[in-house]
Order: structure tokens, then C-alpha cells, then sequence
């Protein structure tokens, strides 16, 4: 069992509602009223929502339509990242005033290590709550915070006293607020996990701590090790701030359901694209493309081809993309074709790029 480090004093800073607080921050029409970023359209999905629109169930990552229906005053708007991108800089500047140990997870969320802080402040919690002063006070912007000894604790923490809010556990107050939990706020344990967690009688983190570890990792596999540590307290990873991107990729979902491969590859060439771009202005190439496939029905596969050598020219990615597209005959029409490139050289950038379309490669199918 992994021994626990020296205490570190870890700060989680979530924006609230990222992407639609910049839209009402932009246009002061929508503020007070319920805002979706993105899904437009019936089949269109929802980037983010203001808290306005979660009163009413509207969600990220649900369909346009849905978020329709269940909010009829929804207004969408549409995306504008190059303006996210500019407040999130705004943002990490603050950060690094007190810290270099700075761990981005998102435009909209980081971690930070305070244990030795450019101000010489002991306390995490004090400044948190500077920073999201300074957060308000550059951008105008309303963020929340979770402080405590761990990654782990900090992330569950953040969402506590959400909006506008933080939220500190000391190190004595670990265990007693880790039993207490209900396992879905367990950062990293989805649905299916949460179910399959009930049915064997584990609903709050005390339950969970009843188990061994032998039965956990018999039940969960290696992440059966993962659920002993983290009610224990346990969590040893640092924060990094120099995390390396492992992967990239875009996907589209249509506002019709699509049958014809003559369409499905117009789409491709169109995700393609995209995909060279950000790897260019990222200066990153990657090996590996998996082809994402989303039918009518919603059954999802993943089908992936790893390459010898680096790519990140459209003419490559498309080809390859085509490729694993032919591989298997559609089951369905399909309402959303996505392509991801992974096994990128962000550790090591010298790392020959290529373009050739001769080389052998190794195949592998993931369904």
C-alpha cells in the first residue's frame, strides 16, 4: 500500500459556467436569462449552460432539442474560443503570482500547488479566496475553489460551494469527510461504476472503506487500488505543470442522420482539417488515428490504426480515417463521425514527421 507524502496544500479553481458567463459577460442582454453555448440545432449538443438554464435540467454535452424542450426560453448562442482562450490566459496569470506549480486541466479549471507560494501565505485557503478576488476584480468573471492536501480531495471540494464559492478540508477533517461522501461525488466514479458500487452494498465512502483490497481490485480491476487509497486519504500525485496533451481530435454530430459514405467522407475531410490546424498551431504530430462512429441508435465504435511514424497533414489523417471507415460495413445510418490522433510526440518533439504514404503499418481494431 503507497505511503502517504508530506501534506500539500492544493487549490482547485473551477470557473463557474465558463463559456456562458463569458457570453453574458459579452453581451449584457443575456444576463439573468438562461444561456447554452453551442446546440443550436435539434441535433446539436450543448457546450455549456448558465446556472439560468440548469435550474431548468439543461446540461453540457446534452442534445439541442432536449435542452429545448426542457427550457423553452433557452437562448443558444453560438461558441467563440478565441475568446475563452484570451480570459483563461487572463486567468493563469493570476495563478502564476503566486505559484509555478500550476496544473491546467482545462481553459476553465486548474490545479495549484501552495505548500510554498510566491507570497510566503500559510494559508491555502486565504489565498483562494485572493485569487478569485483578482479573478472577479481582471475579468469580471465569478469563480469557485476547493482546498486541501490532495488533487483528489481539492476537485470534490470545488464543486461544494458552488457558484461563487470555497470550500476548505484540513487535514483533520480528511477521513471523517471522505466517509461521509456519497460515492458519486467520488471524483472518477461515472454511472456505470456508481451502479455497479450499489449493488454490492458500497453508497458512501465509509462502505467503501469496509472493503479490502483484494476485493476491490477483484471487482474493479486496477482501479480497485485507486478506490482503497483515495477514501483513505491517499492521492499522491503532484501537480504538473508541465502535463503533456496526449491526445487531439474533433467530431461533429449532424443535424440529419447520414447513410451515404460519400457524405460521411465530405464530413471526414471537414474534421480532418480541423484537426491539422490545431496540431500545427500546437507543433505536435501523432501516430495513432481512431475513427469515431456514433449510429442512429447511438451505439458508439471505435476502430484505431497505429502508424510507424508521425503525421499531422490533413491528406495523411483523411486517408487513414477512409481506411478505417471501409474496414467494417455500416450497421446504421450515423449521426456522428469523430477523429482523434494519439500517441502524440509532445515528449519527444524531435521525433521525425512524415507524410509518406508507402510505409507498412500495424493495424489495430478497438470495438
Amino acid at each position: 500500500m503507497e505511503e502517504e507524502p508530506k501534506s500539500r496544500k492544493i487549490i482547485h479553481v473551477d470557473m463557474d459556467a465558463f463559456y456562458a458567463s463569458v457570453e453574458q459577460l459579452d453581451n449584457p442582454e443575456l444576463r439573468g436569462k438562461p444561456v447554452a453555448v453551442g446546440g443550436g440545432s435539434e441535433r446539436g449538443v450543448v457546450s455549456a449552460a448558465s446556472y439560468e438554464a440548469r435550474k431548468y435540467g439543461v446540461r453540457s454535452a446534452m442534445a439541442g432539442g432536449l435542452a429545448r424542450r426542457l427550457c423553452p426560453e433557452l437562448i443558444f448562442v453560438k461558441t467563440h474560443f478565441d475568446r475563452y482562450r484570451e480570459i483563461s490566459a487572463q486567468i493563469r496569470q493570476i495563478f502564476y503570482e503566486y505559484t509555478d506549480l500550476v496544473e491546467p486541466l482545462s481553459l476553465d479549471e486548474a490545479y495549484l500547488d501552495v505548500s510554498d507560494n510566491k507570497k510566503g501565505n500559510p494559508s491555502a485557503s486565504l489565498i483562494a479566496k485572493e485569487i478569485r478576488a483578482k479573478i472577479k476584480e481582471k475579468t469580471g468573471l465569478n469563480a469557485s475553489a476547493g482546498i486541501s492536501v490532495n488533487k483528489f480531495i481539492a476537485k470534490i471540494a470545488s464543486d461544494i460551494n458552488k457558484p461563487n464559492g470555497q470550500k476548505t478540508i484540513g487535514p483533520e477533517d480528511v477521513i471523517p469527510f471522505l466517509e461521509a461522501l456519497d460515492i458519486r461525488k467520488f471524483y472518477g466514479v461515472g454511472k456505470v461504476t456508481a451502479e455497479k458500487m450499489y449493488q454490492i452494498g458500497i453508497f458512501t465512502g465509509n462502505d467503501l472503506k469496509t472493503k479490502s483490497l483484494e476485493f476491490l481490485e477483484e471487482k474493479f480491476g486496477k482501479s480497485g487500488k485507486h478506490y482503497y487509497n483515495v477514501v483513505r486519504g491517499i492521492h499522491n500525485s503532484p501537480v504538473k505543470p508541465d502535463r503533456i496533451r496526449k491526445s487531439l481530435g474533433a467530431e461533429r454530430t449532424f443535424n440529419e442522420n447520414i447513410s451515404s459514405e460519400v457524405f460521411m467522407l465530405e464530413r471526414l475531410e471537414n474534421i480532418a482539417e480541423e484537426i491539422e490546424r490545431r496540431l500545427k498551431k500546437s507543433n505536435v504530430a501523432g501516430k495513432t488515428v481512431t475513427l469515431k462512429i456514433k449510429y442512429s441508435d447511438f451505439t458508439l465504435k471505435t476502430r484505431s490504426k497505429t502508424l510507424s511514424y508521425y503525421i499531422r497533414s490533413k491528406e495523411v489523417i483523411l486517408e487513414t480515417a477512409k481506411e478505417l471507415l471501409y474496414q467494417e460495413k455500416m450497421e446504421n445510418s450515423v449521426r456522428l463521425l469523430g477523429i482523434t490522433l494519439a500517441n502524440l510526440n509532445t515528449e519527444d518533439k524531435k521525433e521525425r514527421v512524415t507524410d509518406k504514404k508507402e510505409i507498412v503499418v500495424q493495424l489495430k481494431f478497438e470495438f
